[in-house]
C-alpha cells in the first residue's frame, strides 16, 4: 500500500472507537513503552492507538528495519525507532517502563520455511526481554501469546477458558508455534514466580485488519486480498474448521486492557463471542462485501480442511470481566477493514 494509512480517517475513526472509556490510562503518562513486532498487523494498530490514546506517552517501535518501520510510519512526535534483533540481549540505556512482546512468526508459511526461528523468536526473544524488564525495574511486561497455545479441541467444551489445555504434536515441525508461545508462556509466570518481574500474557483470537501485511499467507488475509484485487474466493476445501476472529480495532484495545488491569501472572483471551464462524462462513462474508463470489475447487480425493484443530474458539469473558469492552462483530469487522484496504489502493 502506498499511502500512509496512519493518515486514513476511516482507520483513525475505527481505531477511536475502541478506546475503552472506563479505562483510566493516566498511567501511562510520560512513560515510555516499547513494542516488538511493530511493523506487524497487531503492532503497527497497537503503535497508532497508543499514539492516539495518550499524548504524553513514549513509543518505541522496535523493528529489524529502519526501512520498514519507514515505510509504514511518517515521523510524529513521540514516536520512536528502536532497532532491535530478538535473539541479542536487549541492551540499550533508555529505560522502558513497559514493554509489549508482540514480535513473532505467525505466519503458516514461516512456520514451516524457519520453524526453528520461530520457536526461537518466542522463547530465546522473550527471555532476553524478560531479563531486561528484570534489570531495570520493568513496571509491566506484556506477552502476545496466541489462541494455538490450546492445541486441539477433545469435545468436552463450547470454548477454551484460560485454563484449558489441550494437544499439540511436538513431533511435528508445525508445532514450532503453539510450543514456543507455551514455552514464552510459562517462562513469563517462572520471571514471576522467581524474581516477581511483573508478566501478564494475553492470547489473541484469529486476527484480521487492515493492518495485514501482504505476504501474509493466513486464509482470512488471502481473503481479503482477493477481494481487494476484486477476484473469487476459491476454496480447496469445505472450511468447516469454527474459529473465533478479533479485528485488529478490538486486539489492540484488549490488549492495553490486560496491560492496564489484568493481574499479573495470568492470562487473558481476546476474543469476541459475536465473531465465531467457519473458514467457509467467512470467506463467504468477506466476498460478500467486495460483490465477489466464493468458489470451491476441491481436489478429487480432498478432505474438510487444510488444518487439524476443527473448532478453536475462545471465551472472551475473563478479559471482559476487567472492562474489555470489543466493538466490531465479524460483520462490521470484515466491512470496516475491506472499506479501510480498499481506500488505501
Amino acid at each position: 500500500m502506498v499511502k500512509m494509512l496512519e493518515n486514513n480517517l476511516k482507520y483513525l475513526s475505527a481505531l477511536k472507537s475502541v478506546i475503552n472509556k472506563n479505562i483510566d490510562v493516566s498511567e501511562l503518562s510520560n512513560k515510555s513503552v516499547l513494542i516488538t513486532g511493530a511493523t506487524g498487523l497487531i503492532g503497527k494498530a497497537l503503535v497508532d492507538y497508543l499514539l492516539l490514546l495518550n499524548d504524553s506517552v513514549k513509543v518505541y517501535a522496535a523493528s529489524r528495519s529502519l526501512e520498514s518501520f519507514e515505510k509504514r510510519f511518517t515521523k510524529r512526535e513521540n514516536l520512536y525507532y528502536f532497532n532491535y534483533d530478538l535473539e541479542k540481549p536487549l541492551d540499550t540505556d533508555i529505560r522502558f517502563d513497559y514493554i509489549i512482546h508482540a514480535a513473532s512468526n505467525a505466519d503458516p508459511k514461516m512456520f514451516a520455511a524457519d520453524p526453528v526461528g520461530t520457536m526461537t523468536s518466542n522463547f530465546i526473544g522473550t527471555h532476553n526481554l524478560l531479563e531486561y524488564a528484570r534489570k531495570n525495574d520493568t513496571k509491566r511486561f506484556l506477552f502476545v501469546s496466541s489462541g494455538e497455545v490450546y492445541g486441539q479441541w477433545d469435545g468436552k467444551c463450547d470454548s477454551f477458558e484460560e485454563s484449558y489445555s489441550g494437544y499439540v504434536n511436538f513431533t511435528e515441525a508445525r508445532g514450532c508455534y503453539p510450543s514456543g508461545k507455551r514455552a514464552a508462556e510459562n517462562l513469563c509466570v517462572c520471571y514471576s514466580a522467581q524474581y516477581g518481574v511483573d508478566t501478564v500474557i494475553v492470547r489473541p483470537s484469529h486476527t484480521y485488519g487492515p493492518t495485514q501485511l501482504k505476504r501474509d499467507s493466513r486464509a482470512m488475509s488471502e481473503f481479503f486480498n482477493c477481494a481487494i484485487e476484486g477476484r473469487d474466493i476459491v476454496l480447496k476445501s469445505l472450511g468447516l474448521p469454527v474459529r473465533s476472529y478479533t479485528c485488529v480495532f478490538d486486539a489492540v484495545s484488549g490488549i492495553i486492557t490486560a496491560l492496564l488491569k489484568g493481574k499479573s501472572g495470568e492470562a487473558y483471551n481476546i476474543a469476541n463471542k459475536e465473531s465465531v464462524v467457519s473458514i467457509a462462513d467467512l470467506a463467504k462474508k468477506i466476498a460478500s462485501t467486495a460483490g465477489k463470489e466464493v468458489v470451491f475447487d476441491i481436489p478429487q480425493g480432498g478432505v474438510q480442511g487444510a488444518g487439524s484443530i476443527v473448532r478453536g474458539v475462545l471465551n472472551g469473558s475473563k478479559l471482559e470481566a476487567i472492562g474489555w469492552n470489543p466493538v466490531y462483530d465479524i460483520n462490521k469487522g470484515v466491512k470496516a477493514t475491506y472499506e479501510i484496504m480498499e481506500g488505501e489502493k
